[in-house]
């Protein structure tokens, strides 16, 4: 975000102080990262700043413990303690359990007087204090349930405690030897406890004044006065005022702060569900805007960042609310521009909109009496990937001034970036028979009706002409060039409909894009690796998709095999499925990590293009990354190893990010996968060999395809089942 635009604050805790987390903290538009000290021990303090440090410049804050009472360590992480029994508490520090738990810091149990009420992990545990001996009290447990380590510990009436802990003083010097210049204050009592910290700190210093209790309520004018910023906790202060007068004491407080000169900051609960769900309540989202409408100049995720579930998911759903609060005040008085749900935040569709060409059901698309002619599965399976919107912004096959710009430029005539031809070749009788305006039904090789197709335009373009300029070659031994040649050179352009898709045997697999948005969004993901093949999948396919997932920080990998027509000696389609699937069904991939799904579509062949065209229609599927392998969608040499990097460079940003990988192989004595250019002792993954030991009935090592993958091709063998395309 802006320098004038709402801050986020993300606290940072076992959820996001990894590389991942902190990548993707900066990326959503994080202001400051919060380290609570009450959950960081002193020791360790120094290690996590340099960690952080060394990935991100977001600036940090320590947020002290400040004058706050707190639950020991548990010997078992938690204790849960019954109604009407008498319980332990103890200034000298022991392993908790359910007879004692000993509270932090110690003095506070001679603080303790017998009729005390104390309540015990935000009012979990109601007790009284019925006995003082010595170090210890003895409480009677008037409410029951559980309380765990480290959690706060309120006692029904004020108690003089310092305003920072040694430990705070500690952490305080080793955060300005490490240039940390921002410190918040935790339940600060009075303007005195501001003027502490900042002795400190010093004067340059970025005070935030956290109020959460009673005392710092009645201070707040003189506490705002002194501070650069004040945080309302929302969850400490509910312990000490009835939680009804929240909502409307948040009101008061930011108004206060901001007409003293410090900003207003707003913390706890703001997306409670996600520490555990990957979207957030509605009730949520109205907290956020009703928060800024308050005039809260910055909002705090805490546990949602710092242990959660979807950390990342939080910060861009702050930043989504803030961005469309600010949309909203912009506009002033004018109508509120609704839009329908994205479904999905991240890469918008190649040309922005997912186009949709489908005869919805009950709808009469007047079929009967229309020109009827059968087309090729290759161009029925074209028609499908038009009309669902994987080829967006296409809406039907290419006129000749389309197709010149593609082959020319590498764009459309609009100027944006499209590498593929997508032609409809006919045989001369029918190009002559139709004109513009027509409209004709396109038909299986079985006479099942398939398509609508709007004419545009009939013409004629020299078969070799387009071979050279599609594929650099006109030889037909690349077998691209075969199929141009093979169809001639007449064409039909025009918009299409999808009537009814094809009947192929692979449609459990089959998402739209729009569809696969949705699986995204409900997994939470935003940044998403697709994974292009149809090839039977190996150890060097796996490793280059785990990397890819690690390197990119992405949230998910989308693996989609081409399950349409393919080239004579390819996998058929249900092999390769049924091993990914066998990948999935053992674990071997990162739990909830991996979407499966077919493209039904057909390999062009046409490498450095269809490296582009491929990533293309990742982008409208909703994925940000793209994996490239060597000679991505090449055949035998007619494409040069770099070709498809090059051509990405030329084009420039697409929207989607191409992930380079070369050639992968093992070395047997580090026991690692590695680019076989690195390291002279590889062994190479040979598709090759992979092919000719399957079909001898020969065990591949697991190091080059996994026995689950082998396990599927030796079951088809004993059925005496083809392994390739005839």
């Amino acid at each position: 975000m802006k320098a004038n635009e709402v801050e986020l604050l993300c606290t940072l805790g076992p959820a996001s102080l990894n590389d991942r987390v902190i990548h993707w903290l900066e990326r959503a538009g994080t202001s400051l990262l919060r380290l609570n000290l009450s959950h960081t021990k002193v020791e360790d303090l120094e290690r996590i700043v340099e960690f952080v440090q060394k990935r991100t410049s977001i600036p940090l804050c320590l947020d002290t413990e400040g004058a706050q009472v707190r639950t020991g360590p548990l010997a078992d992480g938690k204790v849960t303690v019954r109604e009407n029994r008498f319980f332990t508490a103890r200034a000298r520090p022991v392993a908790g359990d359910q007879f004692s738990i000993s509270l932090y810091p110690a003095y506070i149990v001679s603080q303790l007087n017998v009729g005390d009420f104390i309540s015990i992990d935000f009012n979990a545990v109601l007790s009284q204090v019925v006995e003082k001996r010595g170090e210890e009290v003895v409480l009677r447990i008037l409410n029951g349930g559980e309380i765990g380590p480290n959690k706060a510990v309120t006692v029904q009436r004020p108690l003089e405690m310092p305003p920072l802990t040694e430990k705070d003083r500690a952490s305080i010097a080793i955060g300005l030897r490490l240039g940390i210049r921002h410190f918040a204050l935790s339940f600060a009592h009075r303007a005195s406890d501001v003027d502490v910290i900042r002795s400190l700190a010093g004067s340059d210093a970025v005070i935030i004044s956290k109020i959460e209790c009673m005392s710092g309520l009645r201070n707040l004018t003189a506490i705002a006065e002194k501070s650069n910023a004040i945080l309302i906790d929302r969850g400490d202060l509910s312990r000490e005022v009835p939680i009804e007068q929240i909502p409307a004491i948040q009101k008061m407080i930011i108004r206060n702060a901001k007409a003293h000169g410090a900003k207003a900051y707003v913390a706890t609960n703001l997306l409670e569900s996600m520490t555990s769900a990957p979207t957030p309540t509605r009730a949520e989202v109205n907290d956020i805007y009703n928060t800024l409408s308050d005039g809260a100049d910055g909002l705090v995720l805490a546990a949602e960042t710092a242990i959660g579930e979807y950390p990342v998911n939080c910060a861009r759903m702050v930043v989504k609310v803030a961005q469309q609060f600010q949309r909203n005040m912009s506009a002033g008085t004018r109508p509120i521009r609704v839009r329908a749900s994205s479904l999905m935040g991240g890469v918008e569709p190649h040309g922005g909109r997912l186009i949709c060409q489908t005869i919805a059901p009950g709808e009469n698309p007047q079929l009967t009496d229309l020109p009827t002619f059968m087309v090729s599965d290759e161009e029925l399976t074209d028609v499908e990937q038009i009309a669902r919107g994987t080829f967006s912004p296409l809406r039907g096959f290419m006129d000749r001034e389309c197709l010149e710009s593609v082959l020319e430029f590498n764009r459309l005539p609009s100027g944006l970036v499209w590498t593929m031809p997508m032609l409809l070749p006919v045989p001369k009788e029918v190009a002559d028979r139709h004109r513009r305006g027509d409209r004709v039904l396109l038909s299986t090789n079985r006479g099942a009706p398939h398509s609508l197709l709007e004419i545009t335009d009939a013409y004629k373009f020299d078969p070799h002409l387009l071979a050279r300029k599609w594929f650099g070659t006109d030889s037909r031994e690349h077998p691209g060039v075969a199929r141009v040649l093979i169809r001639g050179g007449h064409f039909l352009s025009g918009n299409v409909t999808l009537v009814q898709p094809l009947p192929l045997p692979y449609r459990r697999y089959d998402l739209t894009p729009a569809q696969l948005r949705t699986v995204f969004a409900h997994k939470g993901w935003s940044r998403v690796v697709a994974f292009h093949t149809r090839n039977l999948v190996h150890r060097g396919h796996e490793m280059i998709q785990i990397e890819a997932l690690e390197r990119t920080y992405a949230d998910g990998l989308l693996i989609n095999p081409i399950v349409g027509p393919t080239k004579r000696g390819d996998f058929l389609p249900h092999l390769i499925l049924d091993g990914y699937q066998a990948m999935l069904d053992y674990g071997v991939y990162p739990s909830g990590k991996v979407v499966l799904a077919s493209f039904i579509t057909y390999p062009r062949f046409a490498g450095p293009r269809e490296a582009v065209f491929t990533a293309l229609c990742r982008k409208n599927m909703g994925c940000t990354h793209f994996i490239i392998g060597r000679d991505h969608s090449g055949v035998g040499s007619f494409y040069g190893p770099n070709a498809g990097r090059e051509l990405f460079d030329e084009l420039g940003d697409l929207g989607i990010v191409p992930i380079f990988f070369g050639a992968i192989g093992y070395d047997l004595q580090s026991e690692r996968y590695v680019d076989l250019k690195a390291c002279e002792s590889a062994r190479p993954i040979s598709g090759t060999e992979i092919r000719r030991a399957l079909m001898a009935g020969e065990a591949l090592p697991n190091w080059m395809m996994r026995s689950e993958v082998q396990d599927i091709v030796r079951a088809e063998l004993m059925m005496k089942h083809s392994l390739f395309q005839e």
